[in-house]
């Protein structure tokens, strides 16, 4: 191998889980911290459980209501804008 190019290993990094779950791998940080691991994944452990750490439902759900806001009044515009022009038109 060259020298220096290579990052370096720790075979004993701590991996430390959200639940609390502790282990030791290898990898090429010290210490890694991670929101799931297998004591607490829903596949493992046969528990259904919702993860939504970020609130990523919720941000979808807010987007998807400012769409149709946005949707709403851009046919109220162009109703108006229709208006406009028919009663330019008479």
């Amino acid at each position: 191998m060259k020298e220096k190019t290579h990052p370096n290993w720790f075979p004993e990094a701590r991996v430390h889980c959200a639940c609390g779950n502790t282990f030791t791998t290898g990898s090429t940080m010290k210490e890694i911290a991670v929101e799931i691991c297998s004591a607490c994944h829903p596949l493992f452990t046969g528990q259904q459980k919702l993860i939504d750490t970020a609130g990523r439902v919720d941000k979808f759900n807010q987007r998807a209501a400012a769409a149709e806001a946005k949707k709403a009044e851009a046919a109220k515009r162009k109703a108006a804008k229709e208006a406009k022009k028919a009663a330019v038109e008479a």
